[in-house]
């Protein structure tokens, strides 16, 4: 019996409805992939938290030439596992200079993304075909998670490398079970190197699930898979782990309580914040537009039309997607960036219905985000025009939170006509033409990738004065005793990382070092807070400062009271 097709207007669908000038719009479609992964990479500084943590263990990768044992700021580093920094060390010595150490280390986080746009890619084609290798990349894309975090370097990033090579790897199972068992095993490595026993556990449910919910994988050839899946693991892994243990037997077993310890285990300690729904309550608009896609393809799966639930494209990202949404159900103290590996088999689920959603519907998401984006582009030109000329008023300075006002944006032509030649392309993609289902995907994300563009180009000299600490790191370091060492407390590990690379300060932690009081100078680390900086018995002010622009943190350096 045929299975019934649902299309917009009810006849028989294209589903590739290209039609002439394929190459020039696969083209076009790659320029677009390209200009959302390579803007905002370089030119601004590492900024908190994982970009500045990250980087400076690659940092101290690139000075110590030890890829084993992660440093930061002079300590081993052993809450993440080194992939990621690793390959940002790479990318410095390869690329610094000419490019600066940090936007070289960056490049690195788009070589990801660029994994993980393809892999989703591949993965579409394999179990949607070939019409559908596109529409999740637009829909990555245009998800408002994806955004800064995706362009940062952090573990996070790694693991959602790694999900998306295993994603691809599992979609490939049934056709070729060694090349699929190779990916699926070479993504749980990734996974791990990046992010610990999280991953792994992840892709382990799944590839359980997965025979018991279809057919398409309840089959020999799948358990090959599982078996080189394992293999290739094991490989990719124990290089990292036999050489930690190697090289220090305390180090590996103090990795390996604190791996054992966190995250996957955490549901039964109360002590750690569990918020169960926290990621559910954020799904709406971090999956944006995703979600309600995802809806729909349920609401038109679920009445038995294009193969329904029980279709292989519907099911691997379906149980992939709930198994990782259980996972951060019982993580620890969440986050938004550990949703991030959550996007790609949603992804997917998002376009598997596209081309049966009501025209109406369609056209609602398109007018939304042409309307939305087209406003948004304008107030951003028009607030840094009127920055340019006036200096930033105090009104929007308050909206951007900024506690200075006054800021005046430099004027340099090549972002300038980057941000122009951007925003005409916009206006040249949306305006009036056929309408069409995928179009209202590839103006979503064409409008995401122009706010990205303004974000990264007209805009990122004042968010980078906004959130760099060179400035304040280096006028700090200036305060500091030429002899002696320097202790710290309440200092953060991004604020460390980026202490050690803008002044060559390592300090003494009073949380980990009894001996922190003993140094000659003190740095301390403060919230907001107004008036005089606390006093210390036998300390007194050096020197006290803050970010620009930002009232959130405080640092102030005590030297010992020669009386």
């Amino acid at each position: 019996m045929a299975r019934p097709v649902l299309t917009a207007s009810g006849a028989p669908a294209e589903l590739s409805p290209s039609g002439p000038y394929r190459a020039l719009k696969q083209l076009g479609l790659a320029f677009l992939c390209a200009a959302w992964v390579l803007l905002g990479l370089v030119g601004h500084d590492p900024w908190k938290t994982e970009d500045a943590t990250t980087f400076g263990v690659a940092w101290e990768m690139v000075q110590r030439g030890d890829y084993v044992v992660p440093y930061l700021a002079g300590e081993p580093y052993l809450a993440r596992p080194p992939f990621v920094p690793a390959a940002a060390a790479l990318a410095i010595k390869a690329f610094a200079p000419p490019l600066a150490p940090h936007s070289a280390a960056r490049l690195a986080a788009g070589f990801a993304l660029g994994v993980v746009l393809l892999c989703t890619a591949l993965a579409s084609r394999e179990i949607a075909g070939r019409a559908f290798r596109w529409l999740p990349i637009l829909v990555l894309i245009g998800s408002i998670g994806f955004w800064d975090r995706a362009h940062a370097l952090s573990a996070e990033l790694g693991l959602t490398v790694g999900i998306a090579i295993a994603f691809y790897g599992f979609a490939l199972a049934p056709r070729r079970p060694l090349p699929g068992g190779v990916l699926v095993g070479l993504g749980a490595g990734v996974a791990f190197l990046s992010r610990g026993l999280l991953g792994p556990l992840w892709l382990a449910a799944t590839a359980l699930l997965l025979p018991l919910a279809s057919a398409t994988w309840r089959t020999r050839g799948f358990a090959i898979t599982t078996l080189t899946a394992t293999i290739v693991a094991a490989a990719t892994t124990l290089p990292w782990l036999v050489a930690l243990a190697a090289r220090d037997p305390a180090l590996f077993a103090t990795w390996q309580a604190g791996e054992l310890a966190r995250d996957f285990f955490a549901w039964d300690d109360d002590a750690q914040g569990i918020e169960p729904f926290y990621h559910l309550r954020n799904l709406l608009w971090f999956a944006w537009p995703a979600l309600p896609l995802i809806l729909w393809t349920t609401w038109t799966r679920g009445r038995g039309f294009n193969g329904g639930l029980a279709a292989p494209e519907f099911r691997l990202p379906a149980i992939l997607a709930l198994v990782i949404l259980l996972g951060l159900a019982l993580m620890p103290e969440p986050r938004l960036i550990h949703a991030m590996p959550l996007l790609v088999p949603l992804a997917l689920l998002a376009s598997l219905e596209i081309d049966s959603l009501k025209r109406g519907f369609s056209g609602a998401l398109d007018w939304f985000g042409i309307l939305t984006f087209g406003l948004l582009a304008l107030l951003m030109w028009g607030l840094w025009i009127d920055s340019y000329t006036h200096g930033m008023s105090p009104q929007v300075a308050r909206l951007f939170r900024d506690s200075e006002s006054g800021f005046e944006p430099s004027f340099h032509l090549g972002t300038i006509l980057a941000a122009l030649f951007l925003t005409a392309l916009w206006i040249v993609l949306v305006r009036p033409a056929r309408r069409s289902n995928r179009r209202a995907v590839l103006n979503w994300a064409a409008g995401m990738t122009l706010l990205w563009g303004l974000y990264s180009t007209i805009w990122l000299p004042y968010l980078d004065s906004r959130r760099s600490y060179r400035s304040m790191v280096e006028t700090a370091a200036s305060h500091l005793p030429a002899q002696g060492c320097v202790g710290s407390r309440y200092l953060g590990e991004p604020q460390r990382a980026l202490f050690h690379y803008f002044g060559n300060v390592t300090t003494v932690r009073a949380e980990t070092n009894a001996n922190a009081e003993d140094c000659s100078a003190l740095l301390v680390q403060f919230g907001r807070q107004e008036g005089a900086p606390p006093a210390m018995p036998g300390w007194q002010v050096q020197w006290e400062g803050r970010r620009r622009g930002d009232d959130t943190e405080r640092y102030v350096i005590y030297v010992k009271d020669a009386s």
